[in-house]
């Protein structure tokens, strides 16, 4: 037992480092950026867009906010405003498809997934979803009401308080990084251990065939499912060195969590925006299973045909 603990320590502290040197800098030099010209230059960019996707020209706020920086921000900015309650909700999914990109997306890259291609399909899928909705729905013009909402953060004056500000920020989410990452790498150690992943995998196979992957996958998608990408990518990691699991597995599993991840935490916390959540939720799992779906359809099919063509040739 005691081996198990130490050998799960171990890689969570190695986990945490890797990841650590991507989500500390990006942390800072965002939350830096915040309090320069910078943001609300691209926040103006993005105001002509907004009328397309039913939303007024402030909404660039919190998907700018949202995007750059996280969940969080984004819904701190979205109770700054006066929304409508169709507004909020566009808003809502849109940011539960598409934010903290530059950190989840770097992330992503670590398991050998294209950071271009991640982001790419997260801020389309964000854009398709809010033109479906403002067309499909024309109802949810009343003015919304929040209720709680995330504290917000005293605006820092002067560069060494912004400067310090950030430090703060970056290192809290290292220690929250480590808080996550270790304990779960242990647990995870004595689950491997113990023999109980491979359970859990015999469990998820039907998921994982339907979607076009081999079961080794099914602790990826547990993980990116239940945690996040960010601080999932530590299993997603060790899936890649140590389970096996193919570059096609792999690509066809993010694809499926870049459109739906951390699915608990990120539908919970728009509850204080007075909005309904099931059909938030519904909307994220169904264009993950599709989308997921049909490329791992067209991906086995490509690969079979090219097997049958090379056997035909010798």
């Amino acid at each position: 037992m005691q081996s198990i603990f130490i050998e799960g320590l171990k890689k969570g502290m190695q986990l945490t480092w890797t990841l650590g040197k991507v989500i500390f800098p990006v942390t800072l030099i965002v939350t830096i950026l915040q309090f320069t010209p910078v943001l609300p230059w691209v926040m103006k960019q993005l105001e002509p867009v907004m009328g397309l996707l039913g939303l007024s020209g402030e909404a660039a706020v919190p998907l700018v906010l949202g995007n750059f920086l996280n969940l969080y921000a984004g819904i701190a900015a979205i109770i700054s405003f006066d929304f409508t309650v169709k507004e909020v909700f566009i808003l809502a999914v849109m940011l539960s498809f598409s934010h903290n990109l530059i950190i989840e997306s770097t992330v992503a890259k670590k398991v050998g997934v294209s950071w271009w291609l991640v982001i790419g399909v997260r801020i389309g899928l964000a854009f398709l979803s809010a033109l479906f909705i403002n067309l499909a729905w024309s109802g949810g013009q009343e003015q919304a009401k929040y209720g709680f909402a995330p504290e917000r953060q005293t605006v820092p004056e002067g560069w060494v308080e912004i400067i310090s500000q950030g430090l703060q920020t970056a290192a809290m989410g290292i220690i929250q990084l480590a808080l996550i990452v270790i304990p779960l790498m242990v647990a995870m150690q004595y689950l491997r251990e113990k023999g109980w992943l491979d359970r859990f995998s015999e469990w998820l196979a039907p998921a994982t065939r339907f979607l076009g992957m081999e079961r080794n996958t099914s602790m990826t998608l547990a993980a990116g499912l239940t945690i996040g990408l960010a601080y999932g990518a530590g299993l997603m990691i060790q899936a890649v060195e140590e389970d096996g699991v193919s570059k096609k597995d792999m690509f066809l599993a993010m694809i499926f969590l870049v459109s739906c991840h951390a699915v608990v935490e990120d539908t919970l916390i728009f509850i204080p925006l007075g909005i309904p959540i099931w059909p938030l939720l519904a909307i994220r799992l169904l264009t993950a299973i599709l989308l997921t779906a049909a490329v791992g359809f067209v991906w086995n099919r490509a690969q079979r045909e090219k097997r049958r063509s090379l056997s035909h040739e010798y």
